[in-house]
This record gives structure tokens, sequence and C-alpha cells, in this order.
């Protein structure tokens, strides 16, 4: 019996162990006094000249403790009146005070305690190993999250304030709790083993993570994010494997995607040897035909695996027409490229400026951008003191149009709306767009919510901080099976399927069941790019396809298998 409970006690934690003496202790005292009242209780009772059993005693002291006070049992002596006033009064103390307060204190705390621990550990378990570690839940962070979720990537967040990590917790987020800067922190969330870390805090809390994760783990992957130029360095010195910008790159990519100024196939990624690339359709012999018409396979090689037609991505039939607002979407070598830009591209001096309407850090980025391109741009910012260039911003509200015409609003092809606020980005859409039909408007977006609503209000493109920063980082996890292109299109390297073994890239007819498009299969050490539809699928080939969110899903839903 002693080794049974000698036992027992060696399993329940000190802490609580002690908590159960403590709440004994009071149970003994809370028995005791019932035993002396109960025997009072007689003496009284026979000092009157009645008597009662022993269990009407203890039935008498408990009821007026717990001032239930039945009334069926009473004393008349003056005595007794005063002593069923000490007991209730006791009682009072005793049952309606110290025992609520005991069990709070020694039982249902250290039970809450146990629960917010269980939905914010401070400690991964062991075998924990592949996962990504953040230190951020912001927009940009739920993204990234949805897509680690989508390609199968573990994940944590890392929180060092309890009440954010246990609301993270009931939204389903899978959470950790512990101090940014401190090395036990990285150690029970199991740094060593995870596939990367990404610090999205201010850039000196950053360098103070990257730096701390390297005292852990010399070989863990650290991105972190830079708000300012000379911080990159600082990043890079502290232990941060790559640093990106991502708002100067967010400017960067809507000042690239301004078009009316050069038709040249711009590569945006590549998977192995295939290069993906976009090329505007504007002002080229491709503008008005079909894509049968085309040749464009027959001719330089390349496959059109998708259009983008006004912000919306299409898998084109051979009778798509190309208009002046198409862009292809190119899978080729970087020869056939070449190739392309030989037959097809051309190269337009326009000497109006392209219109910038916001000057924060998206909007200077992409200034930068355009001027490194040789192009010329204004913008509208109301704030004087971030007017850097008399002669390049137009102070003022871009709602009002007189400050539009100001700058060039006629005759601009392109109009980029940089501003941080959706509701803003969205009115201003919807103004630009009723002031000029013709003209391209490139928009900015906070919320992936509010992407569609931008293409609604008119913007031929759409593009977020939380895309671009989502589709960098995943990117960098196996950048030879995935890669990210832009607002939920992908490009997926996947083992070909057991159901489609044997078949030919015709037979299987992934883009009728699915609507990813095929662009390339690999055979061992070879790699068939653009492949003809007469291609046998094997069963330890790869399958290259390019797919946006939801056709991948719908891929994975029939070939569970395919999963690498």
């Amino acid at each position: 019996m002693k080794f049974i409970v000698s036992t027992l006690l060696s399993i329940i934690p000190v802490t609580r162990r002690r908590n159960y003496v403590l709440l004994f202790k009071f149970f003994v005292f809370l028995v005791l006094v019932v035993v002396l009242y109960s025997m009072l209780f007689h003496a009284i009772m026979l000092y009157e000249g009645r008597y009662y059993p022993w269990v009407t005693g203890i039935y008498w002291t408990l009821v007026t403790m717990s001032t239930l006070g039945f009334g069926d049992v009473v004393f008349h002596s003056d005595i007794g009146q005063l002593f069923s006033v000490l007991v209730l009064l006791s009682g009072i103390v005793m049952l309606l005070v110290m025992l609520p307060f005991t069990f709070i204190q020694f039982f249902y705390a250290p039970w809450l305690e146990a629960q917010t621990r269980a939905r914010a550990p401070r400690e991964l378990p062991r075998d924990t190993r592949g996962h990504v570690i953040l230190t951020r839940l912001d927009t940009a962070g739920m993204q990234l999250v949805d897509k680690l979720r989508q390609f199968g990537y573990p994940y944590v967040i890392l929180f060092s304030d309890i009440q954010e990590a246990i609301g993270a917790h009931d939204q389903g987020y899978r959470v950790a709790l512990g101090e940014l800067t401190d090395p036990e922190t990285y150690r029970k969330i199991r740094a060593e083993n995870a596939a990367l870390l990404v610090a999205g805090m201010d850039d000196m809390v950053n360098t103070s993570i990257a730096f701390t994760a390297c005292q852990v783990s010399a070989s863990l992957p650290i991105v972190s994010s830079a708000e300012r130029d000379d911080s990159v360095d600082i990043l890079e010195l502290a232990g941060s494997t790559h640093v990106f910008q991502f708002m100067k790159m967010l400017g960067q990519s809507l000042a690239r995607r301004t078009m009316g100024t050069s038709s040249r196939a711009n590569v945006i990624g590549n998977v192995e040897t295939i290069l993906i690339a976009e090329a505007p359709v504007m002002r080229t012999s491709l503008q008005n035909k079909t894509l049968v018409e085309t040749r464009l396979r027959e001719t330089v090689g390349v496959t059109v695996v998708g259009i983008w037609e006004q912000g919306e991505f299409v898998l084109p039939t051979a009778e798509t027409r190309l208009g002046p607002g198409t862009v292809l979407l190119l899978a080729g070598s970087a020869e056939q490229l070449l190739e392309y830009d030989r037959n097809f591209a051309r190269h337009d001096e326009i000497d109006a400026p392209v219109l910038i309407l916001g000057g924060g850090r998206v909007g200077r980025a992409a200034a930068e951008a355009l001027r490194e391109r040789g192009l010329d741009y204004r913008i509208i910012e109301k704030n004087p003191r971030m007017a850097r260039d008399r002669k390049r911003y137009i102070l003022g509200n871009a709602s009002d149009i007189n400050v539009l015409r100001r700058a060039g609003l006629e005759t601009a092809p392109t109009i980029i709306i940089t501003t941080h606020d959706d509701t803003t980005n969205i009115f201003l859409t919807i103004y630009c767009r009723r002031l000029r039909s013709d003209i391209q408007i490139i928009c900015r977006a906070e919320l992936d919510r509010n992407v569609s609503i931008l293409h609604n209000a008119g913007a031929d493109l759409v593009m977020s901080h939380g895309s671009i920063a989502t589709n960098t980082i995943i990117n960098l996890l196996k950048p030879d099976e995935l890669l990210m292109l832009s607002e939920g299109l992908s490009v997926v390297s996947l083992d070909v399927p057991q159901s489609l073994a044997g078949k030919s890239v015709a037979e299987s007819h992934i883009r009728t069941h699915t609507g990813c498009s095929v662009i390339g299969v690999k055979n061992g050490e070879e790699t068939h790019l653009n492949p003809d539809p007469s291609i046998v699928l094997r069963e330890n080939s790869e399958l290259i396809i390019i797919c946006t969110d939801e056709s991948h899903k719908r891929f994975l839903a029939r070939y569970p298998a395919a999963k690498k």
C-alpha cells in the first residue's frame, strides 16, 4: 500500500501535490469543527432538557453552517441561540468564503493554467522537425500559413504575449509561447530541426531574433524582412540567411508590370530548366489573333500555359482571342524566350509619364524601378514632407481631378495606386477608371479578400505585400519542386499518380479533370519541356504543372498519392 501511494505521489507534480496537501488539511480542520459543533449541540440540548441522536447533531451543524436553516431543529435558550449565531458565522467564513477560495486557488487556477499551457505551449514535441517558425501573425503571416497548409508544411507561430497566443490558437493556428530573444525559446521549439525561421518584426527585433536563433542552430535558414536599406547588412551580419525588403519588392513588381513600354518576355520564375515569363500582347503582331493563329509553339517553341485577362488567370483554348489587355504566360527555355523576343517583341518610346498615386515606401520603390528602366513618372502625394523632387512630385489629393490633370492623366499610359488603405485604393481605382477607360491601372492591396474587389472596381492588375512575401518564402522551401508565380498561381513538381502511369499526356486529361496544365515531364535525368501530348507518363516520372490554388486542390483531391 505504501508503495502504491509513494508511486502516485511521484507521478503528481510537486506544485499540485502541495495543493492536495493543503486542501486535505483544510477538510480535516472542517471535519473537526463539525464534530466539535455537534458535541456542543448535544450538550446544549441536554441543558434545555432535550435529547437528539448524533446524526441529528451533524445534520443541524451542517444545515446551520451552510446557511440553509430549515428551522426544524432549533434552540430555545439564549445560550443555544448565541451558539447558533456562532455556528452560522463560522460556517459563512469556512464554507462560503474559505472553501470556494481554496478550490479556486488550489484547483481551478492550476487547471486553468494547465489549459492555457495546452493552448499556448512553451515546448514542442521532441520529434518535431521540418517545420516553419513564424514570429508574427499579420496579414502576410496569415497568407503564408494558408499556403503552408495547402502544400503540407508544418508550422508554428511564436508569441511572446500569452493573450495573443491564446487568441491565435482559438482561431485555429498552431502556436508556441516564449520570448523572441531568449535562446531557450528556440531550443524548446526545436529550431535545430526546423526547415525555416521567418523573422517578420521590425528591423531591430529581427536582428535580435536572427542573432539569438543562430546561437541555438547555426544551420537554421533564417528569412528576415527589412524596412530600411541600411538594415540589410546588419541583418545579414546577425545571421540572417536571406533578407528581403518586401515593400520595396512590391513596388518593383508593380512597376515591372507596366505595359505599353515593352512587350519583351519578362521572366518571373523557373523550375529547373523551365523558365516562366510574362509577355504583354499590346502593340505586337499577336494582338487580335486567336491562339492557334499565332503558331507560337511551331515558330519559336514556347508554350502558352495561361493568360491574364483583367487580372484573372485563364487557361486558353485554341480559339481564345488575344486582346490589347492580354498578358501571355509563357513556358520555355532561355533560347526559346529569346527567339520569342526576336520575332514578336517591340519597344516603344513613350514620352508621357506613369502616374504613381502615393509616395510611401511602395510608391518610391515603384518610381525607382521605373527610373532604372528609363521611364518618366509623376508621384502624387498630399504630404509635403514626403515630396523629395519638385519636378517628379505633384502635391495634392489624388481624388482631385485638377491634380490628376496637372500630373498628366490625359496622356499617361499607366496609373499605379500604392496607398496602404484598401478603401482608398478601391475609391481611386473606380475614379480613375471612370476618367480614363483605356488606361492601365495597377493597384496594391493590403488584404487578400480585397483583390477581387479591386479587379471588379477596374484594376487590371492587383498585387499585395502578403502575396509577395508568401511567394518569396514558399519558393525558398523547395525551389526544385514549387514555384509561386503570383496571386494564386504556382508551378508544382509532383510524382506521376499511379492511375496515370502508362498513359500519354493527352490520355491523362489532366487539364480537363483538374484545370492544371502540364508544362514538363521529368524521366530520370531527362526533362521534356513543353512535352508532346503523345509522351507516355512512367510510374517513376515527375509531372511539372502550372495551376491555380483551386486547380491544385482539385489535382490533389483526384490524385492524392501524387503529393511529394
